[in-house]
């Protein structure tokens, strides 16, 4: 999604928190000989909620890198355009953003620089992070970095004039799926936040024997995915589509997160009458954005890319993370407020944010996605079983 470019968190409030923090927790990394470009490719939207960390940095920093490059693309796309490249002994890419969808595909090719050799020169991130967010740090197995994070889902999002009374469990929802064909709708599970949350969030929902064997423990839900497929008319290749069609009411109920609610409301593209529920049994599964390197680059390189890795990690720089909602909350570290954001963070917070979730958040199960090598199992599972009779 295209933001806004964000305002930046005042100095003397990130000076003020970044002072309650030991000073062991964030170690040197080694200057280059000269300033660096990097070339960022993002491929979780995560750049809605970080440019601005990068624009400091390189503000703060000019002797380490001269520029940031910005590129984006879709999640099932990149392993193999890096792989292709590392086979080419050219990779052009320096740090990649990623969900776990492309953590856990580069995991699964042995993409990823293992930064294990590098704790010394990375903050303490059990000190650092939110314990859910170390948690989710567990799943990049030492080959990135938490930047971001958020309880995600999967809830439904609905409009209140088509739908009055809202589905309130899974069997309420493949009911009414049944009874307004084509009016339910997600996305791609492997290129879509909502999409995999909702599908990681089912054998949960349904009582499923092993929600953490896609393969041998999800059978409920597999069967609950095909027949809830015989009433949707097909599968967007990402979120965005799904909104657009639920901001222009070709939809009236789609899967969605806290992030996927808020954000594109306050872009416009859902209207902001539209209404989320949770269903029965409801299970969070959370959600982060990794900072991974790809194997190739250069020495220097890694040690300049560590350096950014602390300081987007600052307390001061992930107030920006708040945005416009887009990964609500957003802030992977530890106490870092929504009055620490920059004001038009807060402003579209107070709008658009929910009351509703705080008291979700703190009441339901929070339980982490599933483990790489699970999660590419799963999402093939989906492409043959589920998305392929859409064709």
């Amino acid at each position: 999604m295209n933001i806004t470019r964000r305002t930046l968190v005042s100095a003397t409030a990130g000076a003020a928190v970044m002072g309650m923090m030991p000073a062991k927790l964030f170690a040197a990394a080694k200057k280059p000989k000269s300033p660096v470009t990097i070339t960022i490719a993002d491929v979780a939207g995560n750049l809605a909620l970080t440019q601005g960390m990068f624009e400091n940095y390189a503000k703060a920093k000019p002797d380490w890198v001269s520029r940031f490059a910005f590129t984006k693309a879709p999640a099932p796309e990149l392993p193999g355009k890096i792989k292709a490249q590392q086979a080419a002994n050219h990779v052009d890419i320096d740090l990649v953003l990623t969900g776990t969808d492309a953590l856990s595909a580069g995991l699964d090719q042995g993409l990823w620089v293992d930064l294990g050799t590098e704790k010394a020169n990375l903050p303490d991130l059990k000190s650092i992070l939110l314990p859910q967010a170390f948690k989710m740090q567990g799943l990049a197995r030492d080959h990135g970095v938490v930047i971001t994070y958020y309880p995600s889902g999967p809830l439904i999002e609905y409009m209140p004039d088509k739908v009055k009374t809202p589905p309130k469990s899974t069997q309420e929802l493949l009911d009414w799926s049944r009874q307004n064909k084509n009016r339910f709708m997600y996305a791609r599970p492997a290129n879509s936040g909502p999409g995999r949350t909702f599908l990681m969030g089912l054998p949960y929902l349904l009582g499923d024997s092993d929600p953490h064997d896609p393969a041998k423990g999800w059978d409920k839900t597999w069967a609950y995915l095909a027949a809830l497929g015989e009433n949707i008319e097909y599968y967007p290749s990402g979120t965005t589509q799904v909104c657009k069609e639920l901001g222009e009411g070709s939809r009236d109920i789609m899967a969605t997160t806290t992030g996927w609610d808020i954000n594109p409301r306050a872009l416009g593209i859902v209207p902001a009458e539209a209404k989320v529920a949770k269903l029965d049994g409801f299970h969070w599964v959370t959600d982060a954005h990794y900072a991974v390197i790809p194997k190739g680059i250069s020495a220097e390189k890694i040690g300049v890319l560590i350096d950014v890795i602390n300081f987007i990690l600052q307390p001061k720089e992930q107030a920006i993370a708040y945005d416009a909602g887009y990964f609500y909350p957003g802030p992977a570290v530890k106490d870092v407020t929504i009055e620490m954001a920059p004001k038009s963070s807060q402003d579209v917070i107070k709008q658009y944010g929910r009351p509703e979730y705080a008291d979700w958040i703190a009441n339901n199960p929070l339980e982490v996605p599933l483990e790489p090598q699970k999660m590419v199992q799963a999402f093939k599972i989906w492409d043959e079983k589920i998305g392929a009779k859409k064709g």
